[in-house]
């Protein structure tokens, strides 16, 4: 019996081990403090280059398109709100350091109100005809974990019968 017992635990604790994984555990965060904002019609502030220090600073949630005069000859028209249209970006900065090289990163998007393309260090992840519906991307691959500032730059364009602008709900990431 006491070899059974023994030849038992021999083959339970490596797979006991094996399935003990501490640092595959979720983390998850809200990136919402300190985006910065332009009205800005130019492809070239998806780059992590782009110079963004005079642009707005400013917290999620935020709808650019009601901070605009409402006038009936706006692009939304009466039927919109009379809101203005137009392109507007948000950026976000952020470092990671060599400790978290290991980890998938993901941003997850609950509404990005309208027309959205998403970019992080310059490379396009992917595009949003609408903003009633939550979305992810999966960051890993083009981030620096060498403590340098990675860039999210999220373009948003807004034209006739479209109501709002802006990331009117908080963005969420699994760093």
């Amino acid at each position: 019996m006491n070899i059974k017992l023994c030849f038992s635990w021999l083959i339970l604790l490596p797979i006991m081990y094996s399935c003990h994984q501490p640092n595959n555990k979720r983390v998850s965060g809200v990136l919402i403090d300190e985006w910065k904002f332009q009205l800005l019609d130019t492809i070239e502030a998806s780059a992590a280059s782009f110079d963004d220090s005079h642009w707005r600073i400013l917290n999620l949630p935020h709808d650019w398109s009601i901070e605009g005069e409402f006038n009936e000859k706006n692009p939304a028209g009466v039927g919109g709100g009379a809101l203005p249209g137009g392109t507007g970006w948000y950026r976000k900065s952020f470092a990671l350091s060599s400790e978290d090289k290991d980890r998938n990163i993901f941003i997850r998007f609950d509404g990005v109100y309208r027309n959205s393309e998403i970019w992080i260090n310059g490379t396009s992840l992917g595009k949003r005809p609408n903003g009633y519906i939550s979305f992810e991307y999966d960051l890993t691959p083009y981030l620096d974990f060498t403590g340098k500032q990675n860039v999210l730059a999220v373009k948003l364009i807004i034209r006739s019968n479209q109501i709002h602008g802006g990331i009117p709900v908080r963005v969420y990431t699994a760093m």
